[in-house]
């Protein structure tokens, strides 16, 4: 019996509950498809860059036991089936996801192949808890984040985690997928030209080379900074202030596409113990649950306020403005630091994250979703519920949001965080180049700050 493993943010072979269901099965064949699925907004750059690597990481992987990874476009609703006829399969199993329209999507293939007799299931392979589990005491979803953790942390504490499959093996017969004999696909050649031929890498101009020196995709990268957990977090809550110290688990792109689980996180910070860093770390895990709990409730999340009464406030429009802070030259040095980290390597550090968000929403007073959309294509951890959330969550406009009249001042925080500016000089040299020309500020930080607490104020008095 074939069964398909269709893959999607789980890129890993570890405590991979789909994975493991259908290698018990029997013969497993896995299928990753570039979904065209109306409502869905296409992957950032960064993020499709990562992805390309990830799924040639898995190939490689599963070629070792013989399970070829086929790779589709278009439709999953027409896909899946026409795969499921071309090989003859028994079942079709993946891990869950939790956002519309995908879940729709879902959940119609799920009924359809069900008509048809094949055995369909979906496991829970993303989250520490899935959005449903965790409710109040009147049933409904959280909208504070404090009450949220307390009930993730006390009732539903995170399963053990599960190794690799006992026994992993593809399709023993030549069958057909996708206009391909299946084990065709175990051929390196021809998986990476048809990887290629999906268009994700870069090439006029190539601007992924900081990717390549600072990132490996795929899950023996995950797995790599998984091992080095234990030593980071003993200092952590700390350390992950500070942009100028690597005092971040750099976790979160491999999180996202599902190359490690969060299970596996979870428990290996346990090893840590239960000191100051540890639970700090694993209340920030809680933070990307809490993301994916209003998500799951707030769908139209990335595009709409969670406060309606935004939708009233008056957003500066000034293109130059918005250009300079993706550019990093907006004469502030922790907002360019930043911004230049992210152009470069696809990430940047959490405290500085902050500071850039609440300038543009609140120096300069432009819309959060010009900056979520900018965090969208350049990240390469962005997700459907953390960049969103979080963008949010800075501007003042969600429903667990920093208040109004919270700003932060970049000098200020830099001055606390980087008091010995290694981070600033990193990312913006000419600051120790005194024959460098420097970019004079684009606005001033009192007044501007004064200027959006007004306008919020006005805001909140109609």
């Amino acid at each position: 019996m074939t069964s398909i493993w269709w893959i999607r943010d789980d890129l890993r072979l570890h405590d991979n509950p789909a994975l493991h269901a259908a290698a018990a099965d029997g013969e497993v064949l896995a299928v990753h498809i570039d979904e065209e699925i109306s409502g869905v907004r296409p992957l950032g750059g960064a993020a499709r860059w990562w992805l390309h690597h990830s799924l040639s990481a898995l190939a490689a992987a599963l070629r070792e036991h013989g399970v070829p990874l086929v790779l589709l476009r278009g439709d999953p609703e027409e896909q899946i089936p026409a795969l499921v006829e071309e090989v003859h399969a028994t079942a079709v199993l993946w891990n869950r996801r939790y956002h519309e329209p995908k879940r729709a999507v879902d959940a119609r293939l799920k009924a359809s192949l069900r008509t048809r007799d094949v055995r369909v299931e979906s496991f829970d392979g993303y989250l520490l808890n899935e959005p449903w589990t965790i409710t109040t005491q009147s049933g409904g979803p959280y909208k504070v984040y404090s009450p949220f953790a307390r009930a993730c942390r006390e009732s539903r504490p995170p399963r053990e985690p599960h190794g690799l499959p006992d026994h992993l093996a593809g399709p023993q017969e030549q069958v057909r997928a996708g206009g391909h004999e299946v084990r065709s696909w175990l051929r390196t050649e021809t998986f990476e030209q048809e990887l290629s031929g999906r268009g994700w890498l870069p090439t006029a101009p190539d601007w992924a080379g900081g990717l390549r020196e600072n990132w490996t995709p795929g899950e023996a990268g995950a797995r790599e900074r998984l091992a080095q957990l234990g030593d980071l977090l003993t200092d952590y809550a700390e350390d992950r202030e500070r942009p100028g110290t690597a005092g971040t688990s750099s976790l979160s792109p491999h999180l996202r596409f599902g190359e490690v689980s969060p299970h596996e996180v979870w428990h290996h910070s346990l090893s840590a113990g239960r000191g100051t860093g540890p639970e700090t770390f694993r209340s920030e895990l809680l933070w990307r649950e809490f993301a994916w709990h209003r998500l799951f409730h707030l769908p139209d999340l990335a595009t709409q306020n969670v406060r309606p009464q935004f939708d009233a406030f008056e957003w500066r429009e000034d293109d130059d403005a918005l250009r300079a802070w993706q550019q990093g030259r907006t004469g502030i040095d922790l907002v360019d630091a930043g911004m230049r980290e992210l152009w470069a390597i696809g990430w940047m550090h959490n405290r500085v994250r902050l500071v850039v968000a609440s300038f543009l929403t609140k120096n300069l007073r432009l819309h959060w979703r010009l900056g979520e959309e900018w965090f969208w294509d350049t990240l390469v951890d962005a997700d459907d519920a953390s960049n969103p959330f979080n963008w949010q969550w800075v501007a003042g406009t969600g429903d667990d949001a920093a208040p109004y009249f919270r700003v932060f001042n970049p000098e200020r925080q830099q001055e606390r965080f980087d008091p010995q500016g290694e981070y600033v000089r990193r990312w913006v040299p000419e600051v120790d180049d005194e024959s460098a020309e420097r970019v004079a500020p684009i606005v001033d930080l009192k007044a501007s700050r004064r200027e959006a607490l007004a306008a919020y104020a006005a805001l909140k008095g109609q």
